[in-house]
């Protein structure tokens, strides 16, 4: 074993000496090289260049990317590729943070092996139990799963085990392991092979990082692209100071100046992503509402709306700031500032992807200055103010005053409505254990 080689410890893949400028220079089979192009992947992105070749030697993998730097398709091909040469079902294992992350992960598995007959399924909470185990049961390809839903198939449903796997991936590790979800990662380590080749993607290398790569992985070459904090060239970044009260009147404002562009609004908290959502549609604009309350299928349908471009405005909590492939995002806004300022560079990691130009205007009022100037610390640049007629936003306010009114009316009776139908939820329930315990003492008064 060569020195610096000790288990779980990285080492530098060596330097090639030209870069490769197809697929097929990567090692990559001629089947997949025609599915990339099938997808428009002409060229690799930086992270494939480095991980593909090492990854089809067979060598473990930790992988250091900024987000939309096409990771997917680095772990997706050598594991396709080794599913070629090896068919087996239940041949690998995609873990992610989030339910959207693993459904696009899917999508891409799906389209890069169609044409050899790949079956993936996907394991998330939020979608019934049982019909997840039938589809475990056809013993598919690829499970992408998030940790706790595939932890309770594993303890619950008969049958199901992943002794055999030969392949696991942790991608956005980091963020999994920022939501607590080490317990269940641990369980899922102690019962899959050890001989098994594992990729561990992250954006950043935590000490929790460096802990599970010491763990789970085994003389792993490291392949970064991007080793501190740093937005994509192509992404055009502002802010807008401003006063708080007036926070909608100015979001108004950037819409109707920026008309005909496709915007994702990263707000803090559900309640004001739905408010912000009802005031924009009272005022006529094509916005709709992502967020961590709302059911897995009106999540996945927002996403394919926006997708679609049937909406052209997309507000969100930070659960789309990571991983959801969106190709069309023109501006990002930060309509509230991320509390955390590796938020923030998640966030408008959004738009100006593969190559593209993209805009990200951050809200900033009199309570967010030393956030704003945390985030400038952390990208190690002073962002311009974006150029505002302060006399058209103020134009605005009544209009923007009315609409708001009409938002909160809305998101009262929205919240009436889910009041009542807790209530009569709560009320069949209470009915079911009155009688259940009516019966239990008509019995009792039989038996006596």
């Amino acid at each position: 074993m060569a020195a610096g080689e000790e288990e779980g410890q990285a080492v530098e893949p060596e330097a090639a000496v030209e870069e490769p400028r197809s697929f097929k220079d990567l090692g990559v089979t001629d089947v997949l090289c025609e599915a990339c192009d099938q997808l428009g992947w002409k060229v690799p992105t930086k992270i494939q260049v480095e991980a593909i070749p090492v990854a089809l030697q067979g060598r473990d993998i930790i992988g250091l990317a900024e987000t939309g730097s096409g990771k997917t398709g680095a772990f997706a091909l050598p594991i396709l590729q080794a599913l070629l040469e090896t068919p087996q079902r239940l041949f690998a294992l995609v873990l992610t943070p989030t339910r959207e992350l693993a459904f696009q992960i899917s999508e891409q598995f799906e389209a890069l092996g169609s044409s050899i007959g790949v079956h993936t399924t996907v394991i998330v909470g939020g979608i019934d139990t049982m019909s997840q185990s039938l589809a475990l049961a056809k013993k598919p390809h690829v499970i992408i799963a998030t940790p706790g839903r595939l932890v309770d198939h594993l303890e619950n449903t008969k049958g199901f085990n992943l002794r055999a796997l030969k392949f696991l991936v942790m991608d956005e590790a980091d963020r999994i392991l920022n939501m607590d979800f080490e317990t269940e990662v641990d369980k899922i380590l102690k019962v899959i092979p050890r001989d098994r080749k594992t990729f561990l993607f992250s954006a950043t290398m935590t000490k929790k990082v460096q802990k599970l790569q010491r763990a789970a992985l085994k003389n792993p070459v490291k392949c970064a692209v991007s080793s501190k904090y740093q937005t994509v060239e192509k992404l055009q970044q502002y802010y807008i100071f401003i006063p708080s009260k007036f926070k909608d009147s100015y979001l108004v404002y950037i819409l109707n100046e920026l008309a005909g562009n496709s915007f994702m609004i990263f707000c803090s908290t559900c309640n004001n992503t739905q408010r912000t959502a009802l005031l924009l549609r009272n005022l006529g604009f094509t916005a709709i509402p992502l967020h961590g309350q709302m059911s897995q299928n009106k999540r996945l349908g927002a996403l394919n709306k926006f997708k679609a471009k049937a909406r052209s405005i997309l507000l969100a909590t930070d659960v789309a700031s990571r991983g959801l492939d969106i190709p069309h995002v023109d501006v990002v806004i930060n309509f509230d500032i991320p509390t955390h300022s590796k938020d923030y560079i998640h966030r408008v990691g959004r738009t100006a992807r593969a190559g593209r130009s993209g805009k990200s205007i951050t809200f900033v009022t009199q309570y967010d200055v030393e956030l704003f100037q945390r985030i400038e610390h952390l990208i190690g640049k002073k962002l311009p103010a974006f150029p505002m007629q302060e006399e058209e936003v103020m134009m605005l306010t009544e209009r923007v005053a009315e609409a708001q009114r009409f938002a909160r009316m809305e998101l009262r009776e929205q919240g009436e409505k889910k009041r009542s139908r807790n209530d009569d939820d709560d009320t069949e329930e209470a009915i079911g254990v009155r009688n259940k315990v009516a019966g239990g003492k008509k019995k009792k008064r039989k038996a006596f």
